[in-house]
């Protein structure tokens, strides 16, 4: 029984059989569509007569629908496939490209021991700003040779001033009390002169009067001679009397134009005599102690100079001092910290390397190129990068072409790093400087250079 239904024919069977016998090639294939796609709503009760209509147009026109369309979907597949490589062969671009910076070496200056210094503002290690102490060195064995012989200096100078002021001070203390006892002097001098003066007047008036009396004497005997009352004798001594008179008064007239010289002497600061100097000694030593006082003030202003000099030298010294006894090493630029090349508390040398700083203020580009696209490649083109991780192109400029020379850069990855091609270009981006977090050195990507550069 199970044998007879697997061998009965099923009702699609009997109705390609049908349809094979009736419509040939065109039959085959219906029955071939039929299998293929999902049965109706409604099974197949009975066979298909030749009498009955056929709905084959419609659906022969919704096949050639879907035939179509699937063939549009492959060939936009196809379009948007294969115009990216194609496109990038029709580019002038470059083989390899990576986002570069330069390289900061920091280095010793001073023999000492290293230390580190504590990050400032930044929560990771790497990343300096510019003006961050990243580490200390210490000089422990400084020479402070000179430092020491400028203070000693110093304190020589000071313990001299005080001596200096004292010295000055009671020299101008005796220079005041000479120029009194000179005043003194002067004074008494003059009023001595203007007695003398005021005396040799009066000697002078007395001398005229013993003149005119003589004078009358002479002329009262000369009027009693003729009559032999005065005898020759007395005429003779009253002359000689007179003549006696005059010339006391003319001497006396004498010493007083000397002492009115003197006197004017002393109001000039002169003195005359014949048993002093032109100048009393109280002057004398006034003016030795006035010239003391003088070389006194002029030592101790010296003084206050050396010790101001001395004061700016140990400044100097010591401001120098420090710089060879410790020095803090600072970053110069904003970036991260590429290379440390020592340890805290390793011995360093002056000029030693201690590390490399990454300035990722002036990010470049470094391409290669083949030598078609070099040759025609010119500094200043404009160029843009296109970064492997998808994000936005980068707009930039040529300025650099070494070319196969492999010319040396303090770059942190090697131009050589780049093998496909031997010809090498760097390219300005500005647009990539960033203050070192965000530093994209290291970041991949194509160059497409400037359209007029494909251009033979």
């Amino acid at each position: 029984m199970n044998q007879a239904q697997q061998q009965k024919p099923s009702p699609e069977h009997k109705v390609s059989v049908t349809k094979d016998k009736d419509a040939g090639a065109c039959g085959l294939q219906r029955d071939l569509q039929d299998r293929l796609q999902p049965a109706h709503d409604e099974p197949v009760s009975e066979p298909v007569s030749d009498s009955a209509p056929h709905p084959e147009a419609p659906a022969g026109s919704g096949r050639w629908v879907r035939r179509l369309l699937k063939v549009g979907i492959g060939l936009a597949i196809v379009a948007v496939f294969g115009w990216l490589p194609l496109k990038a062969v029709l580019q002038t671009s470059s083989v390899e490209a990576v986002v570069n910076a330069r390289i900061v070496t920091l280095r010793s200056p001073i023999d000492g021991t290293v230390s580190a210094r504590p990050p400032q503002g930044s929560t990771q290690l790497s990343v300096v700003h510019e003006g961050d102490a990243i580490l200390h060195v210490v000089n422990a064995r400084g020479d402070r040779v000179r430092l020491d012989d400028l203070r000693r200096q110093m304190s020589r100078m000071e313990n001299e001033r005080p001596s200096f002021a004292a010295k000055l001070a009671a020299a101008e203390t005796a220079q005041q009390d000479l120029a009194r006892q000179a005043a003194q002097f002067r004074d008494g001098r003059l009023l001595q002169l203007q007695a003398r003066i005021a005396e040799i007047q009066s000697a002078i008036e007395a001398a005229a009067a013993r003149r005119e009396e003589a004078v009358a004497a002479v002329e009262r005997a000369s009027s009693l001679i003729k009559s032999g009352s005065v005898s020759t004798v007395e005429m003779a001594r009253l002359t000689r009397e007179q003549a006696i008179a005059q010339q006391t008064e003319i001497g006396a007239r004498r010493r007083l134009d000397a002492a009115k010289v003197e006197l004017t002497a002393v109001g000039s600061g002169t003195y005359l005599g014949d048993s002093y100097n032109d100048r009393p000694s109280s002057a004398q030593r006034e003016e030795e102690m006035r010239q003391r006082a003088s070389d006194l003030r002029a030592d101790l202003a010296h003084a206050d100079a050396e010790i101001d000099w001395l004061t700016h030298e140990i400044a100097v010294e010591q401001f120098h001092y420090v710089n060879r006894a410790e020095a803090d090493i600072k970053a110069p630029v904003a970036g991260r910290i590429w290379e440390m090349m020592t340890s805290p508390g390793e011995d360093v040398r002056a000029g030693q390397p201690l590390l490399k700083l990454l300035d990722c203020s002036g990010a470049v580009v470094t391409a290669n190129v083949t030598e078609g696209v070099y040759n025609r490649l010119r500094l200043g083109e404009q160029a843009i990068f296109e970064p492997n991780d998808g994000s936005a192109t980068i707009q930039g400029e040529i300025v650099n072409l070494t070319g196969a020379s492999g010319a040396p850069a303090n770059l942190a990855i090697n131009p050589d790093a780049l093998n496909k091609e031997p010809y090498r270009v760097t390219v300005s981006m500005p647009a990539l400087n960033s203050t070192g977090k965000e530093c994209a050195v290291g970041r991949t990507g194509r160059v497409v250079f400037n359209t007029d550069a494909a251009k033979p």
